[in-house]
């Protein structure tokens, strides 16, 4: 699966897609990230990115035309039939492609929506900044607006981590065990060595006794 995530601050990902299960799942070609400095897709010298909203307000918005270009660039294929101006869309991505703006007015993010993604063969982030996106990017660009939870971010590089990080969970190969994609659902208490510590704080003595009847059903109450 190939992740493209469209920023003004590319080099924000670089530390943390370049550790542990995200790193490996690359080593392997299991996935795919690749980062895209919006400004690449701008046509003036100062490759601006954001301008003052239209009616007045504060702060700045990012434009429509530098987020189009660089979406339309990184789609593999032709344009599937696009819907007429006269509906809510309009689409130029490819069935097993989908593009989502982070927003926090979008729908909240969880497991179902992670797995969902993990059957594409593309996914397109449009991280935003400053005050907000242009309308239109949500309008005739995105398939989704997708939200990470009901607080304010700075940007979507976070939100677009998050993303990549658990989708990449459900993609076979990923993962040492399968079970590990259950934490979300609120995991059994897990412990290691030393057996006492702090002089008060044992552990379980049912996870001490091999009795793996007793151990599951332990966990199952836990």
């Amino acid at each position: 699966m190939r992740f493209d995530i469209i920023t003004i601050f590319p080099k924000i990902f670089d530390s943390y897609f370049n550790e542990s299960i995200i790193k490996r799942a690359q080593a392997k070609k299991l996935v795919k990230i690749k980062t895209h400095n919006l400004r690449d897709y701008t046509n003036d010298k100062h490759k601006t990115v954001d301008a003052k909203p239209y009616g007045g307000g504060p702060g700045m918005v990012m434009m429509v035309e530098p987020i189009y270009k660089a979406v339309k660039a990184l789609i593999k294929s032709e344009a599937r039939n696009p819907k007429s101006e006269t509906n809510s869309k309009s689409k130029f991505s490819k069935s097993k492609t989908k593009t989502i703006l982070f927003s926090a007015k979008g729908k909240k993010f969880d497991q179902k929506m992670a797995k969902r993604f993990s059957k594409l063969d593309q996914l397109i982030m449009i991280c935003g900044r400053y005050e907000g996106v242009d309308e239109r990017v949500a309008k005739y660009i995105a398939d989704e607006e997708v939200s990470i939870g009901d607080y304010v971010l700075t940007g979507g590089e976070i939100p677009a981590m998050i993303v990549v990080d658990t989708v990449s969970r459900f993609i076979p190969g990923v993962l040492g065990k399968h079970e590990s994609l259950e934490e979300i659902k609120g995991s059994y208490p897990v412990y290691t060595r030393p057996e006492l510590f702090n002089k008060k704080w044992q552990v379980p003595k049912v996870l001490l006794s091999g009795d793996h009847k007793k151990i599951e059903e332990w966990r199952k109450r836990a």
